[in-house]
């Protein structure tokens, strides 16, 4: 790629001329480069829902990431048989995807039996013999950690029985530890179990195993003793850190094929469902109620996305009332009684999922669409008019097309990208602000040429970006981000201020595993590459963005925090050189102090695993200039954060 002369940001409607006579045209090679910062030069504040965080039902963003459960098909949508052969999909991976039953028949063939009268959830439910069992293998444990437990359990015959829980982490007697459970009745009863690991391994096991009559064993649980309200206590600390402002849900494509009611009420009794869009199964234990308290618990606003594929105006429109419904209506009634008497008052809706591509479920051509975004829309509003609806966009004939039909009945535009891997570090990196830019320039110029949008405000809300590309190391879609992912990313989020007027949320896809921010292994969890530099940026990078110029292949933005006590800057060094920049600020009193936060490594390839110590981290130290020249290291995000008087 040839270095840029000018990476620009300006206030809108000032010409480049009017800033040091800038062209805005290519260089060649051999450019010099420089940073000159116009700190009097400001525009709009880049919106703090830039840094908001996408979660959808796939792989394993929620179960196996956000969610503690450590169970897979823990209401037995499969059934269980002597055929034990689960991972049918990304076999290759650490985490591969089943695609039958994970539990493990404990003796003969006939000593386990679906049952489908009267199952607990689901439906069937495994009845086991006594002296038999079923076990889960591939379970991670920590030594000194605990672990608890329940499972739902009767007698299957006219007599009470026994069982009992065992949690194995090693070879022999001593590598084990059982919890008896004594007097099942005919009727289900929530047995409960609590063990200590004293090992640490993958490869542990869950066995429940029977005695003195059959026992139908309804569903089964087991989470590390920390678990937050069922949330993972290691995941759940760096969320924090990163702190979103809002977290889209529960799709994605997801969306499309999903009916919300499964996901309310008794969590044991929610159906299990094949996942409409994905790969395995859809257990229901993170439904309305887990992802509202989700969002409190992390201190971000939710924003739910109603299914325009299979659903219609009607579902989204009593989803809108379980909600926002006080408790005296039907809805938000059936919402008290699943113990939130309060009114939730979320204000983003998402109306639908990328209905543009023909992947999507119960995709429609683009006049029926339009249709369909109004009346749901309208029926939402009868419930609620308070609330901000985002349309799911694609530039092009699709957004056009929703511009013009639609614009009384949305408050911002979906857009999404993606970018993959390419050769060139510069080019490699380049593709997010290029990418966030061609959808900004595509939507300033639809505001000029679609009468409809006449005094409206519009923006885009970038409900997808991110890179997607590479082997699925942590389960489906769960691709490893490497530092020149971050360097990436960094120039997005300068993309992002310097379209400010135009950009007003954006949601990285996804927060953990699948394409995530965090990655989780079985035991541990960690910031991915990309993940550092959100949370970098979130917690030190300005909000009122300053005219910058940049030459040669650097990508830099200013912008000054809201009480302009500092003027931070972001600088992008995506070569393998150590670069020593001409650094200009104009239009502001500095000190000369202040902090400086850099990411940086010789080896664009280096990456963070959550069972290993990280390879990438974010080093601080005190900046104290000088300010007319800065050495930045190779492959680098450096932000400075400058006193100003």
């Amino acid at each position: 790629m040839k270095p840029s002369v000018c990476q620009n940001w300006f206030p809108p409607g000032l010409a480049l001329a009017a800033f040091l006579g800038c062209s805005g045209t290519a260089a060649a090679a051999e450019t010099p480069t420089s940073i000159t910062v116009g700190a009097a030069n400001t525009g709009g504040p880049m919106a703090a829902e830039i840094y908001s965080q996408f979660i959808e039902h796939l792989g394993r963003c929620i179960y196996g990431g956000i969610w503690a459960e450590m169970l897979e098909d823990r209401k037995f949508y499969f059934p269980v048989t002597a055929d034990y052969n689960p991972y049918r999909t990304l076999k290759n991976s650490p985490h591969p995807a089943v695609g039958a039953s994970p539990w493990q028949l404990i003796g003969a063939a006939e000593s386990v039996a679906m049952t489908t009268e009267a199952p607990f959830v689901g439906k069937h439910t495994p009845v086991v013999q006594p002296a038999a069992g079923i076990r889960q293998l591939d379970l991670g444990v920590t030594a000194g950690h605990e672990y608890q437990g329940y499972a739902w359990l009767k007698a299957a015959g006219t007599s009470t029985a026994s069982a009992e829980a065992t949690l194995v982490w090693g070879a022999g007697e001593g590598a084990r530890q059982t919890v008896k459970i004594d007097a099942i009745g005919t009727t289900y009863a929530k047995h409960e179990f609590r063990f200590k690991a004293g090992g640490t391994t993958d490869k542990a096991s869950l066995e429940v195993r029977v005695a003195g009559a059959p026992v139908a064993i309804g569903t089964v649980s087991l989470m590390p003793a920390d678990n937050v309200e069922g949330l993972r206590a290691d995941t759940l600390v760096l969320l924090k850190e990163l702190n979103a402002p809002i977290y889209r849900w529960p799709g994605g494509n997801f969306v499309s094929g999903y009916d919300w009611r499964d996901g309310i009420g008794d969590r044991d009794r929610r159906p299990p469902r094949t996942n409409p869009a994905w790969t395995g199964v859809e257990h229901n234990d993170f439904g309305m109620h887990e992802f509202t308290r989700f969002c409190r618990l992390v201190g971000a606003e939710p924003w739910i996305t109603v299914n325009t594929g299979f659903g219609d105006a009607h579902s989204a429109a009593d989803q809108l009332q379980y909600c926002n419904g006080p408790a005296d209506s039907l809805w938000g009634g059936r919402r008290a009684a699943n113990g939130a008497p309060e009114p939730w008052g979320i204000k983003y809706w998402g109306i639908g999922n990328e209905m543009w591509g023909n992947w999507q479920l119960g995709h429609m051509q683009l006049r029926h669409y339009v249709l369909k975004q109004n009346w749901v829309v309208d029926k939402m509003r009868e419930v609620d008019p308070d609330i901000i609806c985002i349309a799911s966009g694609d530039a092009g004939d699709w957004s056009t097309g929703l511009l013009k039909g639609c614009s009384n009945h949305m408050h911002f535009i979906a857009e999404h990208f993606y970018s993959q891997e390419r050769p060139e570090l510069a080019d490699h990196v380049r593709q997010i602000p290029d990418n966030i830019r061609r959808k900004a320039e595509w939507h300033r110029k639809a505001r000029r040429d679609i009468p409809e949008l006449k005094g409206k405000d519009i923006r885009i809300s970038m409900t997808e970006w991110n890179y997607w590309y590479g082997p699925h190391v942590f389960g489906e879609l769960g691709t490893r981000y490497f530092l020149k992912d971050a360097l990436g990313i960094a120039a997005g989020l300068n993309e992002y201020a310097r379209q400010s007027d135009i950009v007003g949320s954006a949601f990285y896809a996804q927060t953990v595993n699948v394409i995530g921010a965090i990655k989780t292994s079985r035991r541990n969890a960690a910031f991915e590459t990309t993940g550092l530099v959100l949370k970098l940026y979130r917690q030190h990078f300005g909000e009122i963005p300053a005219a910058t110029i940049t030459t040669g292949t650097l990508d830099a933005q200013a912008a000054w925090t809201p009480d302009r006590k500092k003027l931070t800057l972001a600088i992008v060094n995506p070569t393998l050189a150590e670069t020593t920049v001409p650094l200009t600020i104009t239009g502001a009193k500095l000190k000369g102090s202040g902090s400086r936060w850099q990411l940086a490594g010789s080896d664009p390839q280096a990456y963070n695993d959550p069972d290993q110590a990280p390879k990438v981290v974010i080093e601080e130290a005190p900046f104290t200039g000088p300010l007319d020249r800065l050495t930045l290291p190779p492959c680098s995000v450096t932000l400075l954060a400058l006193d100003a008087e």
